[in-house]
């Protein structure tokens, strides 16, 4: 599997910790949109689509399923996040 293209729409609300959404393509076959691009305490981290169940509980609609995945999918993120936020 590899990450094609990363698009990403940066926030500059200063207010809100959500700073960014990001789309991934996969394999130019497969996208993943809507990843949430937050300011936790310790840095930016991304938040994968979810959606909210009858019972009030979030629940992931697709998500990486092992650390190598998600480590390929934050760096791809905040690269293309640092390139928008320079220019």
């Amino acid at each position: 599997m590899q990450i094609t293209s990363v698009d990403v729409k940066k926030f500059d609300n200063e207010e809100s910790r959500m700073k960014g959404i990001a789309s991934v393509r996969i394999d130019e076959c497969f996208v993943v949109r809507d990843i949430r691009i937050i300011e936790g305490n310790d840095g930016l981290f991304i938040a994968m689509p979810s959606r909210k169940n009858a019972d009030g509980v979030y629940h992931d609609i697709a998500h990486p399923i092992n650390a190598e995945t998600r480590k390929m999918f934050e760096d791809a993120i905040f690269a293309e996040y640092n390139k928008v936020e320079s220019e």
